[in-house]
């Protein structure tokens, strides 16, 4: 039985350094994570929602021009073993966005 020896190469690696401060960057962003969906209407905005799997849903809205980073998270799996993809946003401070999320109508007491 012939056998075969491949050499092996010599694989340079390279330590990738982000072009940026990442101090000061995150000294002017706050970091929010969720499942990322599209904007119904609005292509310039992007959907974040905090806890898919949550009984309250509750989302935020946030301008893409806002968003100055995006990184992968895990996914989370639910006990159905269906998957959702986790992303962390690095929002810019200071900007306008909304947060939305469900709750009942009901008549609150005045004390």
């Amino acid at each position: 039985m012939p056998y075969f020896i491949i050499e092996s190469q010599s694989t340079n690696l390279v330590k990738y350094h982000l072009p940026i401060d990442i101090n000061q960057f995150k000294s002017m962003h706050v970091a929010f994570s969720g499942c990322l969906g599209k904007h119904p209407y609005d292509a310039n905005k992007i959907v974040l929602i905090s806890d898919p799997y949550a009984k309250n849903i509750s989302y935020y809205e946030f301008d893409c021009d806002d968003i100055g980073l995006v990184e992968k998270l895990p996914n989370l799996i639910n006990n159905d073993g269906e998957d959702v993809a986790m992303s962390l946003l690095w929002v810019k401070k200071d900007r306008i966005a909304i947060r939305s999320s469900v709750f009942i109508v009901a008549a609150e007491v005045n004390q």
